[in-house]
């Protein structure tokens, strides 16, 4: 499994994460393009990064919702939510153009992401949106009990999908993020490793009912918020190499 990683959600003298830190140990960045971080000096410095460390790069597209992170859900239109998702592809692809980098890739950030894998139909709009974007850019979402319903959508539009799992969040039965408000949604670093462990060597993970739901993951979801993250992102890193 490849290792993917949120980056460029600074804005200003505000900092987030220490990106310069987390990039030389990841395979994917994906980058902020304005909506709920990141600005022009923030996406130029993290595609230097990028170019640097030959990362593969993907844009990372929200709700326009700054003052919350993009971490609040917005009922948009189909129309409103796809012209704001090429705006904030278009962005960062330009940036990235002007570096003679390459954009491959679109990972929705926050509640976006959230929504889309459970209605259909918002998924649905964001695989059109990717499809009818003029560069040729596959989409990441996460990996679920409906993967194979999944693919058979994207398939529709033309649209490659890379399958994401998390190493830090308890999945639900169907394959969902345990909502962080709800306990035990969070690994601590020993549940962890043995979940990134049990993806490696089985394909699978344990659920917070105790199942065995089997996950097909092309790439992991990994943090570089502080120093203990950045070193947790090595143990992974190696316990993937094994």
């Amino acid at each position: 499994m490849l290792l993917n990683c949120d980056l460029g959600e600074s804005f200003g003298p505000w900092q987030m994460g220490l990106d310069d830190q987390v990039m030389p140990h990841i395979d994917m960045a994906n980058v902020a393009c304005g909506f709920h971080a990141g600005d022009p000096d923030v996406m130029a410095h993290t595609l230097n990064l990028v170019k640097q460390h030959q990362v593969m790069l993907g844009a990372h597209p929200s709700y326009p919702d700054r003052q919350g992170f993009g971490r609040r859900s917005m009922a948009l239109s189909d129309g409103e939510l796809r012209h704001a998702l090429h705006y904030q592809i278009a962005a960062l692809e330009g940036m990235a153009k002007v570096q003679g980098l390459t954009l491959s890739y679109v990972k929705p950030h926050g509640a976006l992401y959230n929504d889309m894998m459970k209605s259909e139909a918002l998924l649905s709009t964001v695989i059109k949106a990717v499809a009818d974007y003029p560069s040729d850019l596959k989409l990441m979402i996460l990996a679920t009990k409906a993967q194979q319903q999944h693919q058979q959508l994207a398939q529709q539009y033309g649209v490659t999908l890379f399958f994401e799992a998390f190493a830090d969040r308890l999945y639900t039965d169907e394959g969902l993020l345990t909502p962080r408000t709800e306990p035990n949604a969070v690994h601590n670093k020993t549940a962890l490793l043995a979940q990134v462990k049990q993806l490696h060597q089985q394909g699978s993970v344990t659920t917070s009912s105790g199942q065995t739901l089997p996950l097909r993951a092309d790439t992991l979801c990994v943090h570089g918020d502080n120093e203990a993250s950045i070193a947790l992102v090595k143990e992974i890193k190696h316990e993937l190499s094994c």
